[in-house]
């Protein structure tokens, strides 16, 4: 498994880093661990969480409870050392602490339980699950209105999160932090903002990315590139659909479909037409389509991992297949293609 260096830090991970969103719910903490297993078995040294998971669905009851599996796998085993952990304070809408929004007041009390939970002292990557205010990412690009935010009032929370995230930093809880679901000018005030508070800058975004949605190719792309960040890509088979396990509009019994018929939005009627595209173009080439998604992502001209999620070990093992794959020029310029004919499917 090849290593790269996170963004501008001191932090070298795996080209793939390890999701974990279904242990506790689709996944059992004994099946949570063999993942851990099995990844680092394959070179995988980088995992992603959440005080929130697991999903499918989100339970209160069950809130911070993925964090628990992996943190009974680091006292188990006591190889800790062996991971970067990367986790995400939720905001508003996730059923974390409340309900509450995020804000530097909620950093201390989240991060508190993060730790706890994962049965450490530090986390690698903490980054903030998605913004408070309104943005146009999970499907709703359809019907964004910017006009509902209040610049200063916007500007004023970053200024106290930013604090918060430093006083971390400084007693050595956190190492870097990173965005999610953030969009370009988000992202320009929170660099702007820290070099002008003189604090540490977000390391990452992690926002969804794949074959299916490509927004982050544009003004996020460019200012990721000038910026040194890096983006860990989520659901990079678009929540499965990718794997064509659900074209002719099928429901597999125990699928992430079972329990979310339309993945969140994603099941349209265009959508089955732009699969079978990718599929096509796997089946020419003699390539497992989970794999040629997963490694399309780690061939973008910016740097970007994936972060790949399975329910089953030999899910884990195609998606894991992806770092060894190198996908000819002509089967990339036949992506390019399918991208123009099923551009925003969903």
């Amino acid at each position: 498994m090849r290593k790269v260096r996170l963004g501008r830090s001191d932090l070298d991970v795996s080209a793939i880093c390890l999701g974990t969103m279904t242990w506790g719910s689709q996944n059992s903490e004994a099946e949570g661990h063999r993942q851990m297993d099995q990844a680092l078995a394959a070179g995988v040294n980088f995992l992603d969480t959440a005080e929130m998971y697991p999903v499918n669905p989100v339970r209160a009851e069950t809130i911070g409870r993925t964090e628990e599996i992996i943190g009974s796998w680091n006292r188990r085993t006591g190889r800790r050392g062996d991971w970067v952990i990367a986790t995400k304070i939720t905001g508003e809408g996730g059923k974390a602490r409340g309900d509450e929004p995020i804000s530097g007041d909620a950093i201390g009390r989240a991060l508190e339980g993060s730790l706890r939970r994962l049965a450490t002292d530090h986390v690698d990557l903490y980054q903030l699950h998605w913004p408070n205010r309104d943005v146009y990412h999970f499907r709703a690009g359809w019907h964004f209105d910017p006009r509902t935010h209040d610049k200063a009032a916007i500007l004023g929370h970053m200024e106290d999160v930013l604090q918060a995230l430093d006083r971390a930093m400084r007693a050595g809880r956190i190492r870097h932090w990173g965005l999610s679901n953030e969009t370009t000018w988000g992202t320009a005030m929170w660099l702007q903002l820290a070099d002008r508070m003189g604090v540490a800058r977000p390391l990452t975004h992690q926002n969804e990315y794949s074959l299916l949605c490509r927004l982050w190719d544009l003004d996020l792309a460019e200012l990721s590139h000038n910026e040194g960040m890096a983006l860990l890509a989520f659901s990079p088979l678009a929540t499965g659909l990718l794997t064509g396990k659900y074209q002719g509009d099928v429901i597999p019994p125990g699928s992430r479909r079972s329990l979310n018929p339309t993945l969140s939005g994603r099941v349209t009627e265009r959508v089955w037409g732009a699969v079978e595209a990718y599929l096509r173009i796997a089946r020419e080439a003699g390539l497992d389509p989970a794999a040629l998604a997963v490694a399309w992502t780690m061939a973008r001209p910016v740097e970007t991992l994936p972060i790949i999620g399975a329910t089953t070990p030999a899910q884990l093992a195609v998606a894991l297949s992806a770092a060894d794959l190198h996908l000819s020029p002509e089967v990339l310029a036949a992506i390019e293609g399918a991208h123009k004919a099923h551009p925003w499917p969903y």
